[in-house]
This record gives C-alpha cells, sequence and structure tokens, in this order.
C-alpha cells in the first residue's frame, strides 16, 4: 500500500507537525497531529533494526540478551536499546501494549501468537507478513514468514 503525497499541499492542509511526522517516520504518513505516534512508529522501526542485528544468535529459555534470547527476551532487549521498558514475558508485553489490528500494523509493531486467550509466543513485525524472532530451543533469531493466523498486534507506547 503506497500513497503519493504532494508536501506543498500536505503544508497547506495540515501544517508543519504533519511534515515532521512524515520525515521522522521516512515518508509513511500518519495522522495529522500525532507527534507522539510518530515516535513511537520510530522507535519501533529502530527497534526492529536492533532485533534484525541480532540474526543468527541462539535461543536460550530465559535469555535477554545480549547474545543469546527468548522470544520476549529479544523484544525486551530491541526496544530497551531504544529507551522503552517491557515486561518480560510475551503475556505481559502483550498486556502492555496498544493492540491494534492488522490492517494498523507497521514494521516494529509487537506481533503475539496465541492460542485461545493465552499468549505464547512474541516476535517484531518486519513488513509482508514477517517477523524477526527466536522461535525455540536449537533455532536462532531469524526472519520469518507468520504461519498461523492466530495473532494479534500491540503497539509499544
Amino acid at each position: 500500500m503506497s500513497a503519493q503525497v504532494h508536501v506543498p499541499s500536505l503544508l497547506t492542509r495540515a501544517g508543519t507537525a504533519t511534515v515532521l511526522t512524515l520525515a521522522a517516520v521516512g515518508g509513511s504518513v500518519i495522522a495529522p497531529g500525532s507527534a507522539a505516534e510518530a515516535q513511537a512508529v520510530a522507535r519501533s522501526a529502530k527497534a526492529l533494526n536492533i532485533a534484525a542485528s541480532k540474526k543468527g544468535s541462539p535461543y536460550r529459555y530465559g535469555a535477554t540478551g545480549p547474545h543469546r534470547f527468548d522470544c520476549s527476551g529479544l523484544t525486551m532487549y530491541a526496544f530497551k536499546r531504544v529507551g522503552k521498558k517491557l515486561p518480560r514475558t510475551a503475556q505481559q508485553q502483550y498486556n502492555k501494549t496498544r493492540h491494534i489490528s492488522a490492517s494498523q500494523r507497521r514494521r516494529g509493531d509487537l506481533v503475539f501468537f496465541h492460542w485461545g486467550r493465552s499468549v505464547y509466543h512474541v516476535g517484531i513485525y518486519a513488513g509482508r507478513g514477517r517477523i524477526w524472532h527466536s522461535p525455540k530451543t536449537g533455532a536462532v533469531v531469524r526472519l520469518e514468514k507468520i504461519w498461523t493466523r492466530s495473532v494479534w498486534y500491540g503497539r509499544v507506547r
């Protein structure tokens, strides 16, 4: 989904704050006057890059980095590096985020895998239906397609 935006008309209609928002998120259009949202999106994009930089790091249950991770340890580590504190477990992280629909998801949002009402896994949305995550014992941090529809999305505030 790509939209062309004419910057001068954008300035006229929405003001400078929107253009700054536009610049902060690398060309994505965010609702006018939503500087806090733009900061959250920019921070999440940085966290995504930090998670991606850990590609190949081994999974270890309970590990929070910097060399080994479990799923929520990776998300916690990535967001801590951009100044946002997340709780320790995937369920607690879900409870702490602003819940969003699949159509609202952006790169850097968290993807929560659930069974019924229980969250059992978390990754960072990378776009195109993929996540960066630390999946299980014997595996490493990697980019992978989302394999189920039983997911919820959350944005770190």
